[in-house]
């Protein structure tokens, strides 16, 4: 599935992310700048967090509780091996039954969950953006 998007469509875009996906382990893929952290941060609103959304960036992981649920952002940009991942106890949180929202999933490859939904953005010349959902 593919959909191009302006800032201003995000509630529909993750809307429909969420309507879509059959699993909870979402893989943003895409280059710095292109949304990944605002599309995470609208994702959770509309699964219902009412804290202060963050990028993980240095902490690598931030948790945020729902009802009868948790979501688990992630961010890899700054690890430079898998064995840091490895290091802040991964495999606990990948093998959960929580939402994981994962930025740079590109960067821990060989320690993602098998049922994993990618979801790949690029920034288009006039300013929208594009993504594209692979299950």
């Amino acid at each position: 599935m593919e959909y191009k998007f302006n800032v201003s469509d995000l509630p529909y875009i993750a809307k429909e992310i969420l309507l879509k996906v059959p699993n909870k382990t979402l893989l943003f893929y895409g280059t710095m700048g292109v949304g990944k952290t605002t599309l995470i941060k609208e994702i959770s609103k509309q699964l219902g967090v009412t804290d202060i959304i963050n990028s993980p960036t240095f902490s690598l992981v931030n948790e945020y509780k729902i009802v009868n649920d948790k979501i688990y952002h992630f961010d890899f940009y700054r690890i430079k091996t898998e064995e840091e991942a490895l290091d802040i106890g991964i495999e606990d949180y990948f093998f959960s039954e929580y939402w994981k929202l994962i930025e740079w999933p590109e960067k821990v490859s060989n320690l993602l969950p098998p049922n994993s939904t990618k979801i790949k953005m690029h920034k288009n010349k006039n300013g929208t953006r594009s993504l594209t959902i692979v299950f």
